[in-house]
């Protein structure tokens, strides 16, 4: 994994301003501590931070290849996990090599099959390619956006990054946020509309899409997207697939040469990954498998089950663990290391995010840092066989909105009356909603109960699945921690989408096909654990900690959150003694401390990054 960058400029000598784009590059070191470069010619300027997880020797960037008179230059952030099929073709092909990197078989890839070559390719990735011959840059986002993309076109010029920070390093973009981007931040957060940048005139290219800049403008086009097709297989036969795929997957993503552990949870999830991945450690003859969990000071103290967190994780950590014979690190986060890491989590994120949920990811990953370089997460199982609370409760699915964004009302309660008339919050989300279900590949004739699950499950997809990965890259890659994600295989995506809800809520069990799946690989009781979700503080001196802090910020004349809010209103939400949000205003996790916590990371966010609205 790593960070790129780059400036295409028709109108300017790019060799004359290298202080720009290393500003943009080194803003990303983060992404990539190991190493860092840049390629300039012309009109074309490619900037790359390298975090080493294969071919320390061979796989530096930006890479260089020619091709007769043709000259390709590209950075890449991702990994391939098909990289030795691929090699094996290209050399048939008449191509050689000079190490065993993913980055120069996919730089080859390109060479041989151009833009094609996305078809032929399993894996997550960012990548960017200029054509020094043809003066063109070719842009990819791999099919389900693990790997973030940001760009922006300022007259004549593009601007990419791998994170908004890397744009706003170049004095041609500012931090300006429109009502548009105000509505992300205020009203869908801390999800995003695919494909949005937040900052006025900064887009997000969307997963599955790739994009063309050159001398005749800008060109994107979409290469993959989900296709409903009638599922012909039977229960044995769909079993049977989905427990291939799964297990290929995982033992594909466990290639590097540096440390790989495993997150677990004691879910169904990180349990299956790590029983696939501690099975093939032991076959190989390698080391033990480390794995890794989070919690709270004190909450084995104060948790209270509840519909979106039915049991906590401990027990069945140490049940996976012992049964699975892993090496197991748990690391205890406490409440002022959670709230001090609110401002950390937005600067890794750009955005203000998930609270204290990205917290605790920052100061997971950082500690995972210090003993291995690649994790595998089992995030994504919920969203492709239908695993969230919404799926299985009729009057969620039957609201004809985005499910997991509850507590609207209270929200745009919360808001400046000036600021609810600009953004127009029920009409924005309808919007959105209305958007993505128009682009749904239906399947004609489907049964209407099929069919809205389907409309639920893309949804889902599109939005929910999005800002979790979206987290996860951020968090991690914050502190040089690789993670991979099994469950996006896009393989496993393209199965599963069509397998029909009887077959998936097998047993009548939340992702009953994928527990009848990997049946065999983890003790009973295990298998059929309720799906409870990551982890969070309980702790009571949490939300008095939140609270608190933003009582500071409503007593600071000098807040830019100040214009956005109604501050009576938070302050009595502060001063009550009761839940003010019922169930949670965003997924499954994020409650009144969480609401709390979101306003502190707004605060910050317009702070630190000195946001303009307008």
């Amino acid at each position: 994994m790593c960070g790129i960058t780059g400036w295409i400029d028709w109108d300017e000598d790019l060799t004359r301003h290298h202080s720009i784009l290393e500003a943009m590059n080194e803003i990303q070191f983060h992404r990539g501590p190991d190493a860092g470069n840049t390629w300039f010619s012309k009109h074309a300027a490619l900037g790359h931070r390298r975090l080493v997880v294969v071919d320390p020797a061979g796989g530096g960037q930006p890479m260089l290849r020619r091709r007769g008179e043709h000259l390709y230059v590209m950075v890449y952030n991702g990994e391939l996990y098909n990289t030795l099929e691929l090699r094996l073709e290209l050399m048939s092909r008449g191509h050689s090599f000079s190490g065993h990197s993913d980055t120069e078989v996919l730089l080859l890839s390109y060479i041989e099959w151009g833009e094609n070559c996305l078809q032929r390719l399993n894996g997550i990735y960012a990548l960017a390619i200029w054509s020094e011959q043809e003066q063109s840059l070719f842009l990819a986002r791999d099919r389900l956006g693990v790997k973030p993309l940001f760009y922006t076109q300022r007259d004549s010029a593009l601007l990419f990054g791998s994170e908004l920070k890397s744009l706003l390093a170049h004095p041609a973009v500012q931090p300006v946020v429109d009502a548009d981007g105000l509505a992300e931040v205020l009203i869908m957060g801390p999800g995003r509309t695919p494909g949005h940048g937040v900052f006025r005139n900064v887009a997000e290219l969307k997963p599955g899409h790739s994009l063309v800049y050159n001398r005749s403008g800008l060109q994107i086009k979409r290469y993959w997207q989900l296709y409903s097709r009638p599922h012909e297989d039977d229960l044995n036969t769909t079993t049977a697939k989905v427990r291939d795929l799964f297990c290929d997957a995982v033992t594909r993503q466990l290639v590097a040469d540096v440390p790989v552990c495993t997150l677990l949870s004691g879910g169904l999830d990180s349990s299956a990954i790590t029983a696939v991945a501690a099975g093939a450690r032991k076959q190989a003859g390698a080391e033990q498998l480390h794995t890794w969990s989070v919690d709270f000071q004190d909450n084995d103290r104060y948790f209270q089950p509840d519909l979106f967190q039915p049991n906590s994780d401990a027990r069945w950590i140490q049940r996976v663990s012992k049964d699975l014979g892993t090496e197991h690190h748990e690391i205890i986060l406490d409440t002022p290391e959670l709230v001090d890491a609110l401002a950390a989590a937005v600067r890794a994120r750009d955005l203000p995010g998930m609270a204290d949920v990205d917290a605790s990811l920052y100061l997971f990953s950082r500690a995972i840092k210090q003993l291995a370089t690649v994790a595998l997460s089992g995030e994504c199982a919920d969203e492709i066989f239908g695993g969230y609370p919404w799926f299985h409760n009729p009057q969620a699915a039957a609201e004809g909105t985005f499910p997991w964004l509850r507590g609207l009302a209270e929200r745009v309660h919360m808001l400046n009356p000036e600021i609810i008339d600009l953004l127009h919050p029920e009409e924005y989300v309808s919007r959105r909603y209305q958007e993505t279900l128009a682009d749904m590949p239906r399947l004609p004739g489907e049964d209407p109960g099929e069919a809205h699950l389907r409309e639920l499950m893309y949804l889902t997809i599109n939005w929910f699945m999005a800002t979790l990965l979206d987290r996860k890259d951020r968090m991690s890659m914050a502190v040089g921690l690789e993670v991979r994600v099994p469950f996006c295989d896009h393989r496993l995506v393209e199965y599963a989408w069509n397998i029909p809800w009887t077959m998936k809520n097998y047993g009548n069990m939340e992702k009953g096909i994928l527990r009848r799946a990997v049946a065999g690989l983890l003790p009973e009781d295990v298998l059929n654990r309720r799906k409870s979700p990551y982890p969070k503080s309980h702790h009571p001196a949490y939300l008095e900690a939140v609270r608190r802090v933003t009582t500071e910020i409503l007593e600071d004349t000098s807040s830019p959150l100040l214009p956005l809010i109604n501050p009576d209103n938070v302050r009595r939400m502060i001063q009550s003694t009761g839940s003010f949000f019922k169930l949670p205003f965003y997924g499954q996790l994020m409650t009144d401390a969480q609401y709390f916590a979101y306003l502190i990371q707004v605060d910050t966010w317009l702070r630190e990054y000195h946001v303009q609205v307008n």
